[in-house]
């Protein structure tokens, strides 16, 4: 029997619509699917140890891979160089000296965001998607920054951390993965002995399972300026490098799941890290190394491929520009940063030269607020509680790097003197394009005059614009304080 011609048409269209892969988006009719998003955030780590951004040492191919098929900016800082403070930007788009969260959040320094602050992973979920995270938390309260999901996983394995992840990889929705590793944040114990041996940065000597161990010479490992050369500074260093090449092995293999769940063409993946590496000079300063950082963007449709930005960024831009990128309106919440959405396949876009931070604590005992303008090549911080000696972060003082040197009263700690590290003046202005290691301070120099008073009314502004109570220290200046009578 001869079957009809339209009877032959109308069945190769069906099976051409049979045909189409499951695992696609349905979005509503005129409607775009609304992209998946990961927001992977490693802990510690610079930019001095990602090939990607110059290092010639460390293997990390995956996420060397990330910045060849996305944007790579070079000009990315994070507000506050310490875990708990900077992660409560990541999330809100708000200072912490504005939302409370002016330090670590864990064990007796407790401190915490406000409640009536609005994050990033509930103002997504409002608008449907499905949240999730994994890894390193950090943040309070719970009722402020909920996730619908909570996933359970060792923190320093990123290949379990990424296999716990595979029903959020396939989920019908769009999904938001906040994926957070304790990577390559040193490992307790923070004292060793004796005191020259190395912190193991989470490293095992019979690693972890599913994870390829790639261990490096001290011999081979780059140096940063503003470090030690010594024998115990190589050892931590190449001990820092094995945690961040674990890392590298998990993020390809959650990047190899996202692609065979169907998903790789409709999601932002956005790797950085909370604060630079933990080593004196770095974590929880707010000089370069321990505030500029690694940040790769790759968003399937965009055209940009192996771009790099030098758009000065911060991390209170990450929650607007996320929403932003979902196409989520959020006209009734305020944030201090801006989206940087429209930018992003530019290089040198005009009106982005311009970053703030602010750090008050890092650990309740360690109370040392520094507040910072950077305003193209100028840095202005000032150090508030100047007249104390510069406290340090209990991990960092244990260290072998720094005991190395205090231990035989040396005079210099890298580039910069020990005694010029631990007593800070109040004001250091520093020309980035001619001093990059941040060491000859032109603050009291009468020729930057203008340019200090400069500074220094952006930062009033910043301050002012910010709510930050210690604006209080220019001149007594009580206009955010309040009556003290609770009304």
């Amino acid at each position: 029997m001869r079957i009809p011609q339209i009877a032959i048409t109308v069945f190769s269209v069906l099976s051409i619509f049979s045909c189409v892969d499951k695992n696609e988006e349905k979005a509503p009719e005129g409607q775009a699917a609304k992209p998946n998003i990961i927001l992977f955030v490693s802990d510690d780590h610079g930019t001095d140890a990602l090939g990607s951004y110059g290092n010639k040492v460390i293997k990390t191919p995956n996420l060397d891979k990330l910045a060849e098929e996305g944007v790579r900016f070079t000009n990315a800082y994070c507000t506050s160089a310490s875990c708990a403070a900077s992660r409560s930007v990541i999330l809100t788009g708000m200072y912490g000296h504005a939302t409370g969260s002016y330090g670590h959040v864990h064990d007796y320094h407790h401190f915490s965001t406000y409640d009536n602050v609005r994050s990033l992973p509930v103002l997504l979920e409002k608008e449907g998607y499905e949240t999730a995270r994994i890894g390193k938390y950090h943040v309070a309260p719970e009722k402020v920054y909920h996730f619908q999901k909570v996933l359970e996983a060792d923190p320093r394995n990123t290949v379990e951390m990424a296999e716990k992840c595979k029903d959020v990889l396939s989920s019908d929705n769009p999904f938001f993965l906040y994926f957070c590793t304790d990577d390559p944040h040193r490992g307790a114990p923070f004292q060793s002995e004796p005191w020259n041996e190395p912190n193991s940065f989470g490293n095992k000597a019979e690693g972890y399972a599913g994870v390829e161990t790639v261990t490096y010479d001290p011999k081979d490992v780059v140096v940063p300026s503003f470090l030690p050369d010594t024998q115990e500074t190589r050892e931590e260093i190449a001990q820092y490098y094995q945690s961040i090449s674990r890392i590298d092995h998990g993020f390809g293999k959650l990047m190899g799941m996202l692609k065979a769940a169907g998903k790789a063409d409709n999601t932002i993946v956005i790797y950085i890290s909370d604060n630079g590496m933990a080593f004196p000079g770095a974590k929880t300063t707010v000089y370069e190394p321990g505030i500029k950082l690694p940040c790769i963007i790759k968003d399937p449709s965009a055209k940009t491929k192996g771009t790099v930005n030098e758009a000065m960024i911060s991390w209170a831009d990450l929650t607007p520009t996320i929403l932003d990128m979902a196409d989520i309106e959020t006209t009734d919440v305020a944030f201090h940063g801006r989206s940087f959405k429209e930018i992003v396949g530019e290089r040198s876009p005009l009106g982005w030269d311009e970053v703030k931070a602010s750090h008050t604590f890092h650990e309740i005992t360690m109370y040392y607020p520094m507040r910072v303008i950077r305003n193209k090549n100028y840095k202005l911080i000032w150090n508030i509680a100047w007249r104390l000696e510069y406290p340090f972060a209990s991990d960092l003082w244990a260290s072998s790097t720094w005991q190395s040197v205090y231990r035989k009263h040396g005079e210099y700690f890298g580039e910069r003197k020990l005694q010029d590290y631990l007593f800070r003046p109040e004001y250091e202005l520093y020309n980035l394009d001619t001093d990059p290691g941040e060491i000859v301070n032109l603050a009291y120099d009468e020729d930057y005059g203008e340019v200090l008073e400069s500074m220094k009314q952006k930062m009033k502004t910043f301050q002012k614009d910010t709510s930050d109570p210690w604006l209080i220290m220019w001149d007594h200046d009580s206009s955010l304080q309040g009556t003290g009578v609770d009304l």
